[in-house]
């Protein structure tokens, strides 16, 4: 059977795109960006995300066209008779599953917020009162089962129409929707009253505000930001560089893609920074600041409702996005293993992950007994450490060596397809840092992800 493929570039750029923006860029980066000084970040992390993020991209999406499988097969297209490689397929797909355990709970969370925001849930409530209405969520097994559930229907849904009807023409609309909504929101938040004090933290280098966070944190935090925003080391990338003809050269392909995860990153803090310094909400609250803190601020601005609806609007797209991604790359590995055809293979996979995500809603609530990285952490803690902390920077690291190796791929064989087609092209000079340097910085990620605070 052909394999199917996207339509049109904008298709799989914006398709790309959806899968790298997620929680990461609107939950995560502003308040990082807010506990680790503002601007300077910003500034470190834009560096890496050229350094370390678009060389694996651009690999991914190589291995991906080339061999026209998803990652689970990939391997076996392009290794020579007899290596082992492939094991990381197996691995990629196992941890694609492990993400969703947990990704389709937070993306839960997002819809549950929007349906309460647009209810007027949290109309009169104070601080104290919009934190006990969040610890009532987490603390409710239906409630979070029932949003984690439309989640994963979603996904059924539309993955199940087929690339071009489904994933592709939905997520064009969504992720066109959701840069629509972010910008209006920006605007808002940039002419608040006071908020121009907001906007020079954020965008403003101070050093000083650098050194109290101390230097090393900030570039540490800057490179795990950059590298684990973009999804890459889990195949979730070279599955969608199946889907695309010859027409274009990867490497600028990638730096599109690093450039619109960016624009909603930055977009993100545009948002947030300046509402808070308006609102005098604390920069550096933590993961609360999207939760608790802005529900508060949305309660104190004229036509806050409807600002707070199309916030969680935009939220919700966000994290449907990379769902969607996630579980193309699931449904493509199981078509590809097991010969099944799409819409069987969206069924059982559907099936599957709602059972799997149970553990990360009930560790909420029935199962919040169980601490497995310690006091205070829970079972979504530690799905999210062995994606983020292990899967992604150690899957990186084996894309990197087998497309530079004499022992897998080859760099040349890897430069002709990554340079096949206009654009932006990978450069020889490039060979030196691509086979050397790029992997010892990855493995410095890796070990730094996994040293205990």
């Amino acid at each position: 059977m052909a394999r199917e493929h996207l339509k049109s570039r904008l298709g799989f750029i914006l398709l790309s795109a959806g899968c790298a923006i997620g929680i990461g860029n609107v939950w995560k980066f502003p308040y990082i960006t807010g506990e680790n000084g503002g601007g300077i970040f910003v500034l470190f992390y834009l560096f890496f995300l050229i350094v370390l993020g678009v060389p694996v991209m651009t690999m991914e999406f190589a291995m991906g066209r080339a061999a026209q499988k998803s990652p689970v097969l990939l391997y076996q297209q392009l290794q020579k008779p007899g290596q082992k490689w492939h094991i990381h397929g197996y691995v990629a797909m196992i941890a694609n599953y492990l993400l969703m355990m947990f990704y389709t709970t937070v993306a839960g969370w997002m819809i549950k917020y929007f349906v309460s925001m647009a209810k007027g849930d949290f109309v009169g409530l104070d601080p104290d009162e919009i934190k006990t209405a969040h610890s009532e969520m987490l603390s409710d097994p239906v409630i979070m089962t029932i949003f984690m559930g439309i989640v994963v229907l979603i996904a059924v849904l539309v993955c199940s129409l087929g690339v071009q009807n489904g994933l592709e023409r939905i997520t064009k609309v969504m992720m066109s929707a959701l840069i629509v909504i972010m910008v209006i929101l920006a605007i808002n938040s940039i002419f608040t009253k006071d908020g121009s004090e907001g906007l020079k933290f954020y965008l403003l280098p101070d050093i000083e505000r650098a050194k109290k966070a101390g230097i090393g944190n900030v570039i540490v935090a800057a490179m795990n930001q950059a590298f684990f925003t973009l999804s890459i080391g889990i195949g979730s990338m070279a599955i969608f560089g199946s889907y695309i003809g010859k027409e274009r050269a990867l490497m600028g392909e990638a730096v599109n893609i690093a450039l619109l995860d960016t624009f909603v990153a930055v977009t993100s803090g545009l948002i947030i920074f300046p509402a808070c310094f308006a609102y005098e909400i604390e920069v550096d609250s933590g993961p609360n600041l999207i939760f608790i803190t802005l529900p508060n601020l949305f309660n104190n601005i004229p036509l806050g409702r409807l600002w707070g609806s199309l916030f969680f609007v935009f939220m919700s797209f966000a994290a449907i996005s990379t769902v969607l991604a996630v579980f193309e790359n699931i449904v493509s590995c199981t078509v590809d293993l097991f010969k099944w055809g799409r819409k069987k293979a969206c069924i059982i996979n559907g099936i599957l992950l709602f059972i799997l995500s149970l553990p990360c809603v009930l560790g909420f609530n029935v199962l919040s007994g169980f601490n497995p990285l310690g006091e205070k952490t829970n079972i979504m803690d530690l799905e999210d450490f062995l994606v983020s902390n292990i899967c992604l920077p150690l899957g990186s690291l084996v894309f990197v060596i087998f497309c530079t190796s004499k022992f897998g791929w080859k760099w040349d064989n890897f430069i002709n397809e990554a340079n096949e087609g206009k654009g932006l092209k990978v450069k020889k000079f490039m060979k030196g840092y691509l086979t050397y340097v790029l992997p010892v910085i990855i493995l410095i990620v890796f070990i730094i992800g996994i040293i205990p605070d």
